[in-house]
């Protein structure tokens, strides 16, 4: 009989490849910088960005010097002094929701055009980004001319710096500039170097909806041209998603000045099965918790926390359930998990992961071909896994699950609790006085209950300890953009 520990669960119908077409995308050879309502070279260099599924390069993307982020900064501070800051809330609504038609226009463009820039699986960008993205404008849209409503004042800020990571890059835009907006301010965004490409797409879409000059800019680079922004003396607020390193650098930045700062930063999720969970629907959880973009999302359930006495149940429908799991373009609408973003991610997920087998823990993946082109890495758990395990503490944000177990409610929270992160986590369990109780011991911004992974704009996000400040999204997420 075959090892139950490498049995992959055959399906009864072979699936052809379904790719999207890149037709409908127009990538340009070359992209400059947009600022003050037009796209102007750079007096920086150029990069390059590649599909991470084949490593082809895609494009050269302007990197803004310093010189070019003051502009966009005075572009931003001009178009915020005599237009959007006088204009009524409900005409700036106007625009907001022209902004999420067209949107939802170009959707089948945009959804394709992250997935060849990102890596990430068409169904995903398609399915959640996209949709998420212009649901994020229609909401702040409704909040433009009601800001009096939201309890946080109605007076704007000015000039908001945004900076956002590389795995979500139209979300993130969106969770970053339609709250921005709709607040009155305007905005100078960094997308991340890996991932520029739908910034700039969005950029189009700005120009499309005839919003006014200087409202938004979008400046492209790496590292310094992130540093430039933040430290402008002529930005009013920072607003910055990435990791907890360049999150602490940003906050000793703007330490002692007047700037208001938002930090989401990482996370290192428990998702938490109880033994009157149902099982086969906490399976789907846990796989759409941590496997979900690659495992690329700052709240992934990274670490899942079993009760002992369904320990084994749930690792074998686990396991059966990763066995079924499509790793593969990304462009394929049956692919489940797409390429990993960049050749240095891939690297950090690899030497965490190898470091997790040295010390112990027992390492496995169903059987899986990966491409040869691009940067791959299949879905991975590990067993025997305790709280000292590197893989247990640290972030790997990539397709890598760490599994431990606990007996009781109290040592589940210890567990849970155990970390310098404190986004979210996930609690699977029959017993609604369970998970109330759960939700107010748990030292994260965001407890599911029954589920994993769902968003929705009129509900904040954000974290507590090493996972940053403030919130995004919903109601709450205006009050950093007003006085």
């Amino acid at each position: 009989m075959a090892d139950k520990e490498t049995t992959r669960t055959v399906s009864p119908f072979e699936y052809a490849p379904a790719p999207e077409s890149r037709a409908i995308v127009d990538i340009k050879p070359s992209y400059g910088l947009f600022v003050n309502g037009e796209f102007v070279d750079g007096t920086g260099k150029a990069f390059k960005t590649v599909n991470p599924a084949t490593e082809e390069v895609l494009a050269e993307v302007a990197e803004a010097s310093e010189a070019d982020v003051d502009a966009a900064v005075k572009a931003a501070r001009r178009a915020y002094t005599r237009v959007w800051s006088k204009m009524s809330g409900a005409e700036r609504a106007k625009y907001l929701y022209r902004i999420a038609r067209i949107i939802q226009e170009r959707g089948r463009e945009l959804a394709v055009l992250e997935s060849i820039d990102n890596g990430k699986p068409i169904k995903e960008s398609r399915d959640v980004d996209v949709p998420t993205v212009a649901a994020h404008f229609f909401y702040y849209a409704g909040w433009a001319d009601k800001l009096e409503y939201a309890g946080y004042g109605t007076q704007s800020l000015g000039v908001a710096g945004q900076v956002i990571p590389w795995n979500f890059p139209l979300l993130m835009l969106a969770w970053k500039i339609a709250p921005a907006l709709a607040a009155g301010n305007t905005v100078v965004l960094k997308p991340a170097e890996t991932t520029p490409l739908t910034a700039l797409l969005f950029a189009e879409i700005c120009q499309q909806a005839d919003l006014p000059p200087g409202v938004v800019n979008i400046v492209t680079g790496a590292g310094e041209t992130g540093r430039a922004l933040v430290a402008h003396e002529d930005v009013d607020k920072v607003a910055f998603t990435g990791s907890t390193d360049v999150g602490r650098a940003i906050a000793k930045a703007v330490a002692g000045t007047d700037k208001k700062v938002t930090l989401e930063l990482g996370g290192k999720a428990a998702n938490i099965v109880f033994d009157d969970a149902p099982i086969d629907q906490a399976v789907e959880g846990i796989v759409n918790g941590i496997f979900f973009n690659q495992g690329h999302v700052c709240c992934a359930g990274s670490r899942l926390l079993v009760q002992e006495s369904v320990a084994e149940e749930v690792l074998g429908k686990l396991k059966r359930r990763m066995g079924t799991l499509r790793v593969g373009d990304p462009l394929d609408k049956n692919t489940d998990i797409g390429a990993i973003n960049s050749a240095e991610q891939l690297a950090r997920i690899r030497e965490l992961s190898d470091i997790g087998e040295s010390e112990g823990a027992g390492r496995w993946s169903p059987p899986c071909d990966l491409p040869s082109n691009g940067y791959w890495f299949p879905p991975t758990l590990f067993t025997g896994v305790s709280q000292a395990h590197r893989i247990a503490r640290e972030e790997i944000f990539g397709p890598v699950l760490s599994v431990l177990t606990f007996r009781t409610p109290h040592e589940a929270v210890e567990k849970a609790n155990n970390t310098p992160y404190g986004l979210s986590a996930g609690i699977w369990t029959d017993k609604g006085s369970r998970i109330l109780w759960m939700a107010n011991q748990l030292r994260a911004g965001v407890v599911w209950a029954n589920t994993f992974n769902k968003f929705d704009p009129t509900s904040p996000f954000g974290g507590y300890k090493e996972s940053g400040y403030g919130r995004e999204g919903g109601r709450h997420g205006l009050e950093g953009y007003l006085k």
